[in-house]
């Protein structure tokens, strides 16, 4: 039985956590984050760094230290029912409903609308989500494999191209960081930062892609559960390092384009103007590429992520019978009502996101707090009412105007910190601290 992962096995495993997060869109948005920030971009990027990697992080951290095989067990320790519900809601939200179908017309925008004409991106972005969806179901098909497709081979050369880009970028500066700041930025550049990175709602996907990386430490024959929630603890620490390093450079690169070009409405633009300088339309095939390849490992993994949690909690379906559900719905949707599904799966994230990070402190704690039904019950219980005002805040906006949406909306505005989007905070930490407690009453032999 092997006991022990070479650090050649845990790069590889890290390597294909970094690719499962870091999707087009977290290509995007340090750029867009240096642009704002001008000269304060140090400090933007400091902010971002605490949410946009300590989140993800802290979310590998506490599946490994509460030995948890997936979502749906970390979830358990509140109620069966609850983790029935949290789960499939994730597991809806960030793939066939809203993720997966964004992966493909992101790629399609970025990537390939500037080759095509006008008239003809409608029937081309089908044929492409075709594609798309048919190879991503292909390589989620085997789990097993998802090491060597998305760390032994995209994510390396995903990383390739990326440093062409970031390179010469670097080496052949646009400008200097000393820029105007913009925004939030101005004032608070911290904070800034901070909201970027935790806009990302990257903290789900760490609970999402928990599952994966659970079962390659086990695919390669690491059985005991210590083991395993120690090299979980170890391949995220290393995923989320060089995605700290790549944020940083793409937010510095992001200032230093202001030198030479104005401040764009997106990431995407700049890059894409960055790589047309420096490449002309090589660097737009080279930026194309880079995109495509950013999305579809992310879709590979959530199709396996998908297929593998629901496939268990649901044993009437099968692996490949999910998976093909959580390739084909994407698909349609990518071609048809994107833009109206977004609207309404937008809510639903912004109330799992406050649950879902509860949920990873709770587990982080766990050693100091233990892990009781009263202490988890209890803090999700209080931050549930919040979140669903953050869910209400997310609404289009002919909901919002409807009688029973504004006495929510103005009753979250009354808590702490609801005008940045925080309004869960302090009633979740009154659960904590509540729930604790009565663990603690009900049960004195609890750990402290």
């Amino acid at each position: 039985m092997k006991k022990r992962l070479t650090w050649r096995e845990l790069g590889f495993i890290g390597t294909m956590l970094f690719g499962l997060f870091f999707g087009a869109g977290n290509l995007i948005f340090p750029i867009f984050l240096g642009q704002q920030a001008g000269s304060h971009v140090w400090a933007a990027i400091g902010g971002l760094l605490i949410s946009g990697i300590g989140l993800p992080l802290l979310g590998v951290t506490g599946m490994g230290l509460t030995r948890s095989t997936g979502v749906f067990d970390l979830a358990s320790k509140v109620n069966r029912p609850f983790a029935y519900a949290f789960t499939v809601l994730l597991y809806l939200t960030l793939g066939p409903f809203s993720a997966l179908p964004r992966l493909a017309t992101t790629s399609f925008q970025i990537g390939l609308a500037p080759f095509v004409a006008p008239h003809l991106q409608t029937g081309v972005l089908a044929g492409f989500s075709v594609a798309f969806f048919l190879i991503a179901w292909l390589l989620a098909r085997h789990p097993g494999k998802l090491m060597t497709y998305i760390g032994k081979w995209l994510t390396p050369f995903f990383l390739i191209l990326l440093a062409i880009i970031m390179g010469a970028a670097l080496l052949h500066p646009l400008g200097d960081l000393d820029a105007v700041s913009r925004g939030g930025y101005v004032a608070h550049p911290i904070l800034s930062g901070f909201t970027e990175g935790y806009n990302t709602l990257d903290a789900l996907a760490a609970l999402a892609f928990g599952v994966i990386v659970i079962d390659s430490i086990r695919d390669l024959g690491v059985t005991d559960s210590r083991d395993i929630a120690r090299y979980t603890i170890k391949t995220g620490a290393i995923s989320m390092s060089l995605m700290a390093v790549i944020y940083t450079l793409l937010a510095l690169i992001g200032t230093m384009s202001l030198g030479h070009f104005s401040a764009a409405a997106n990431g995407g633009v700049t890059l894409a103007q960055i790589a047309d300088y420096y490449f002309g339309v090589w660097g737009t095939l080279l930026l194309a590429l880079l995109v495509i390849i950013a999305c579809l490992k992310t879709a590979i993994g959530l199709i396996s992520a998908f297929g593998d949690t629901l496939s268990v909690l649901f044993p009437k379906f099968s692996y490949p019978m999910v998976t093909a559900f959580a390739a084909i719905l994407p698909c349609l949707f990518a071609n048809a009502g994107l833009t109206r599904l977004i609207a309404y799966s937008t809510p639903i994230l912004l109330f799992l996101y406050p649950l879902a990070i509860v949920l990873i402190v709770l587990a982080v704690l766990s050693p100091l707090l233990g892990m009781s039904r009263w202490l988890f019950g209890t803090s999700i219980l209080l931050t549930l009412l919040p979140a669903f005002g953050s869910a209400a805040s997310g609404l289009p906006a002919s909901w919002q105007q409807t009688g029973f949406f504004q006495a929510v909306l103005h009753a979250n505005a009354w808590l702490p910190f609801a005008a940045g989007g925080f309004s869960w905070l302090v009633p979740a930490l009154v659960g904590i601290v509540a729930g604790w407690l009565l663990g603690k009453w009900r049960d004195p032999r609890a750990k402290a």
